[in-house]
């Protein structure tokens, strides 16, 4: 009995196993579904949102960097060293070297005359391409804009095979020899220094003695938007203009505006033949593309340039899901442009650039 008893009291006694219903499964499942939801629709939003602003960096950047490489490049505009041009010097009436027309940037250096030289000299920034087949496949409706200087840094071999310039610094030849431009090792390059001496009473030329003025290197750039939105840019190299180079991409549009010095400090209309007024640095009026002209000597509004103001519209360089540009873009007296309605985000950027050596040289006398 007793060991019965004991058997019976040791069994525990069997009771329903434990478990999820179907029910509680089938609310577990949708729970977790719901997070999994959640979690894939913040990963997809932190995405577009990644992507979004990836798009709008290098959009911004884009646009900067183009803006500071033409920003460069034009603060250079109408550097010739030590050379004075006549119709730029209050001293001379009547300048001989008035520039008369847009050279032809692709003309080759061999067959360049003085009046060429001139032109080249006079109009250092212009729209007019001439014979240059380097601007292949323009963007239609944007500016083509030609940069010329000379390099700061000196010497023969910053040009090598290329055109050099060389200005006299000798008072004895400047009024008697003009600024040469050449080719390396196939013209003179023989103009003098500040210490040059001549012969005959008083001193005349030829000149005896004094060192050998400085060459520097001729820069002639052509910028200009291709067919798929993209920056290019034709460098002047070993004696011509070279095969256009893709520089930055996403530009939609770039144009200029050309501020005109005209007139004196005192109003008078800028004369180059029968009066000394040569102006005084500071722009008196801004004018597109169609405005900045040279029809003559005593009509070339192109050598009267003294200041830049760059309009140049970015585009991002894909499209925005669920976004549609109805913007009208400004850009100054050149026109507007849009709404485009596309997909596309856009940003202006717009900056003036004074050339201070056109401007300089005036804003000085």
């Amino acid at each position: 009995m007793k060991t019965g008893l004991m058997i019976r009291i040791l069994q525990k006694p069997r009771g329903r196993e434990g478990g999820l219903s179907l029910i509680e499964l089938m609310v577990a499942i949708a729970i977790g579904l719901l997070i999994i939801a959640f979690l894939l629709a913040l990963y997809i939003n932190v995405t577009r949102a990644n992507n979004e602003m990836a798009r709008m960096n290098r959009q911004i950047e884009n646009g900067r960097f183009a803006i500071q490489l033409l920003q460069n490049d034009l603060i250079h505009a109408g550097y010739w060293a030590d050379f004075m041009p006549q119709f730029d010097d209050r001293s001379v009436v009547g300048p001989t070297d008035m520039p008369a027309a847009f050279p032809d940037p692709c003309k080759a250096p061999g067959t360049w005359t003085a009046a060429d030289r001139a032109n080249l000299i006079g109009i250092p920034l212009q729209n007019a391409v001439g014979s240059c087949g380097v601007v292949a496949n323009p963007l239609a409706g944007n500016d083509v804009l030609v940069v010329r200087h000379v390099e700061p840094a000196a010497g023969a071999a910053a040009c090598p095979g290329g055109v050099c310039f060389q200005a006299s610094q000798c008072t004895l030849e400047i009024k008697a020899t003009p600024p040469q431009f050449y080719v390396l090792g196939t013209a003179n390059h023989t103009l003098h220094t500040l210490n040059c001496e001549g012969t005959g009473s008083p001193a005349a030329l030829p000149i005896t003695s004094g060192g050998t003025a400085p060459v520097r290197r001729f820069v002639s750039n052509i910028y200009y938007v291709r067919d798929d939105f993209t920056l290019m840019r034709s460098e002047f190299l070993n004696g011509a203009h070279q095969a256009a180079q893709p520089l930055i991409e996403g530009i939609e549009a770039l144009r200029f505006e050309y501020g005109i010095d005209n007139r004196d400090r005192m109003g008078n209309a800028v004369n180059y033949v029968g009066a000394v007024v040569r102006g005084d640095g500071v722009a008196d009026q801004f004018v597109n593309a169609a405005g900045l002209t040279c029809n003559s000597a005593v009509d070339c509004v192109a050598a009267n340039v003294v200041e830049v103001r760059m309009h140049l519209l970015a585009r991002s360089p894909e499209p925005t899901p669920g976004y549609t540009d109805t913007k009208t873009y400004a850009l100054g007296n050149t026109g507007a442009l849009g709404p485009f309605n596309d997909n596309f985000k856009r940003h202006v950027f717009t900056t003036t650039v004074r050339l201070v050596n056109p401007a300089g040289r005036r804003e000085t006398q």
